[in-house]
């Protein structure tokens, strides 16, 4: 299992904001940091406030949420927002660089 700590402060940013980004799913975030979505949940649970994590987890969990690729609708074929660079497998989004 990953640790939080292995990761840079701008590594953590980024895959919180991709766990906050409602169209990235967990395999996105399984891709570019390796990260399962158990340990992506224990990352938000240490590094949000209590109350940002009790809201995020709701949003995740609710049938609108596309955070997993098996309940998404067929017709969205794409896992990143439109203003997001394209996914390469970099570890950090284009726009830190």
């Amino acid at each position: 299992m990953t640790d939080s700590v292995d990761f840079t402060v701008r590594e953590l940013d980024r895959i919180i904001e991709m766990a906050w980004e409602d169209r990235t799913p967990f395999e996105a975030i399984k891709y570019q940091f390796n990260l399962t979505e158990k340990e992506v949940i224990k990352t938000m649970r240490i590094h949000l406030r209590p109350g940002s994590f009790k809201r995020w987890r709701k949003r995740v969990n609710s049938r609108t949420s596309s955070k997993h690729l098996k309940k998404r609708a067929p017709d969205m074929l794409r896992f990143k927002c439109s203003r997001q660079k394209g996914i390469s497998g970099n570890k950090i989004s284009k726009r830190y660089v």
